[in-house]
């Protein structure tokens, strides 16, 4: 008798039904499949702001290239501007002393 009343209280406990496991297993793809969008449009999104930051970084190298070039350009203009003040200088100077050696006639 015992045997009998274990053998139907393990008959009857925990026994799930196929309908109840697969409403589980159907709540449990659904929320795997908002997972797998949710990480799609996040893996969508930081591509964007992959590319987005590979164009900043060509422009921004574009920029300093520019901007070198600026600069050397810069430099031949002020070592152009020293060579032409020097030359006037020479040239001011050999004026001045020419003029001192030249006498004016009196009177």
């Amino acid at each position: 008798m015992a045997a009998v009343v274990v053998l139907g209280g393990l008959s009857l406990s925990a026994c799930a039904t196929k309908s109840y496991v697969d409403a589980q297993i159907a709540d449990v793809n659904n929320r795997i499949s908002a997972v797998d969008a949710k990480a799609a449009d996040a893996r969508q999104r930081a591509d964007a702001a992959a590319a987005a930051a590979a164009a900043a970084n060509t422009a921004a190298g574009n920029a300093a290239a520019a901007a070198d070039a600026a600069a050397n350009d810069a430099r031949n203009a002020n070592q152009r501007l020293d060579q032409v003040t020097t030359r006037v200088d020479t040239l001011e100077q050999q004026q001045a002393e020419a003029a001192k050696k030249t006498r004016r006639p009196r009177g």
